[in-house]
């Protein structure tokens, strides 16, 4: 009879131990669970930051080119401008004195041409800096030239080789009182192109130059594209 009443406490005990097991083993299943929310987060959602920066990168090279044929204009050609063309640099660029259209009422005109010497295609555009020099030594003579603001003033497309044109209008040296015009013999032109502060030399002894700064031989209008100076 003792050995009977025993056995419910032993099946007691044994209930408790397995509901103890149980609370452990049903508080262990948390940690699995925390981790998995990590890996969630270290799921490589950076992935596509990359991505949105490398297609931000791309279009920058597209806007720049835009602003770059915005201010170039769309035309090639010894003509209008170029996309990409940038402005002709002085020492890229060689200058001479052509046949213009002959003169007329005391006055001559001629071309006065720059050419692209160097490799890469630029611009000209707008009128030059012009003035007389002489005493070997680059010394201004007179007084420069006016700008002709009435003239087509396009900007011109120079290819390598490519030529452009201002005409230069020179007023007669006669035309003037001797004493007024205070005459002498140049060594040729100063020329500064468009926008540019450095200028380059052309030689050119036709014309007598007025010292005196009471008159103003020469009048220049904007460069346009070879074989089509109007003067």
């Amino acid at each position: 009879m003792q050995r009977r009443a025993g056995s419910p406490l032993l099946v007691a005990v044994g209930i408790v131990t397995v509901g103890l097991l149980a609370g452990c083993s049903s508080g262990g299943a948390t940690t699995p669970s925390a981790t998995t929310t990590e890996t969630v987060t270290a799921t490589p959602t950076s992935t596509p930051t990359p991505s949105s920066a490398s297609s931000g990168s791309a279009s920058s090279p597209s806007t720049s080119g835009g602003a770059s044929g915005g201010s170039s204009g769309g035309s090639s050609g010894a003509g209008s401008s170029g996309a990409g063309s940038s402005a002709c640099a002085t020492s890229s660029l060689a200058g001479s004195i052509e046949a213009g259209s002959g003169g007329a009422a005391g006055s001559t005109y001629v071309h006065l041409v720059l050419r692209n010497t160097g490799s890469s295609t630029c611009t000209l555009q707008g009128w030059p800096g012009v003035s007389f020099v002489g005493d070997t030594n680059g010394t201004q003579i007179g007084n420069a030239a006016t700008l002709d603001r009435a003239a087509p003033h396009p900007t011109v497309t120079l290819a390598s080789g490519q030529k452009a044109v201002a005409p230069l209008k020179v007023t007669n040296s006669e035309n003037y009182p001797e004493s007024t015009c205070d005459p002498t013999s140049p060594d040729g032109f100063r020329v500064y192109p468009p926008g540019s502060k450095e200028s380059l030399f052309i030689p050119y002894t036709a014309f007598a130059a007025c010292r005196s700064e009471d008159v103003t031989e020469l009048d220049v209008q904007a460069f346009v594209p070879a074989g089509q100076a109007a003067d």
